[in-house]
């Protein structure tokens, strides 16, 4: 493997921007490629990040020979094929969260990855950062835990869009979207990474006219603790979130983008376990997934298929009893 790794990128939004401007923090990373489906976006697009390759097709993309990897940040109902897609030729995918539409798709493109000896990591930023390492390893002071607690409730701006009358990908369930997918999964990620797959799960949500979720809340059982999950796009929230256990609490600031985290004792007593970070929140997601293709590795440690595969079990099972439903998920939920 060259010491450089040949990025290829697929989705030119807002996010795709914020993952070029902290991967180029990461040693090894390069940026070869990118895929549109209109060559004038694409030709802008690489014309602003100085990119020397542009297709519109994404096979062709694959098969060019001047990419090794790819970061996929299309529309969440796109992920599986334009993955599934890539890994056919050979091609490590580094894909954003939520990595596909249910977890149907994600177990195809699971198996593809085997059959083609590459990596696939879901881009989700937040278990890769200092902060859930220090919550990782800290989180055994707390004593016997019994609930954790993740609030993620942002307002957002094309809300206002849609109450005008213009419903945009956000807020549209062909591209499998909504609140759950887009915040709830942050919510999520991090308690399977650190508890696993709960034993009950349920869930309500909000419904808007669009068909997708505007916000919602999820109860999971564990056989000692629960959990408890609040999200919305359409409200919002500054409470943190929180571990609960019989010694005291670990309080988190933010959690899709954990920086301060402190124990609160019982006994009074606060210890701050903060971790500074020292790079752009998403620089360590690029970090992780470059280091691990060096290495030889098909799966990341923290980011791991079981992880994303138990988020998006415990998703398709809330959206059921919400009757949140995708033209994606026709095959999925027969």
């Amino acid at each position: 493997m060259t010491s450089k790794i040949r990025f290829g990128i697929i989705g030119t939004n807002w996010i795709t921007e914020a993952f070029i401007d902290a991967a180029r923090e990461a040693e090894g990373f390069e940026l070869s490629a990118v895929y549109s489906r209109s060559a004038e976006t694409a030709g802008v697009f690489a014309a602003k990040h100085k990119i020397t390759n542009t297709f519109t097709d994404l096979a062709e993309m694959a098969a060019s020979g001047v990419i090794d990897a790819v970061y996929i940040a299309s529309p969440n109902s796109f992920h599986a094929g334009h993955a599934i897609t890539c890994m056919k030729h050979g091609i490590h995918v580094l894909c954003e969260k939520p990595i596909a539409s249910n977890a149907y798709e994600l177990r195809q493109m699971i198996a593809a990855a085997q059959e083609n000896g590459v990596l696939l990591m879901e881009a989700l930023k937040s278990t890769l950062l200092p902060g859930f390492k220090a919550i990782q390893d800290n989180v055994t002071k707390l004593g016997e835990v019994r609930r954790y607690f993740a609030n993620y409730c942002q307002y957002s701006s094309r809300y206002d869009a849609y109450k005008a009358g213009t419903v945009l990908n956000a807020f549209n369930p062909v591209f499998s979207n909504g609140s759950l997918m887009d915040l709830g999964i942050y919510c999520i990620y991090p308690l399977v990474a650190l508890f696993g797959k709960p034993d009950v799960i349920k869930a309500t949500g909000v419904m808007l006219e669009s068909g997708v979720d505007g916000e919602g809340s999820l109860v999971l059982q564990y056989p000692s603790m629960d959990a408890v999950i609040m999200y919305s796009k359409i409200t919002h929230s500054s409470l943190p979130s929180e571990i609960q256990g019989e010694n005291g609490s670990i309080v988190i600031d933010k959690i899709s983008e954990i920086s301060k985290v402190e124990i609160q004792y019982r006994n009074g007593t606060v210890e701050d376990i903060s971790v500074q970070a020292d790079h752009k929140s998403m620089y360590y997601e690029a970090a992780e997934f470059i280091a691990l293709i060096k290495a030889g590795r098909t799966e990341s440690s923290v980011n791991t298929f079981e992880n994303s595969l138990t988020t998006l079990e415990i998703m398709d099972e809330a959206r059921k009893q919400m009757g949140l439903i995708y033209p994606a998920d026709t095959a999925a939920f027969k």
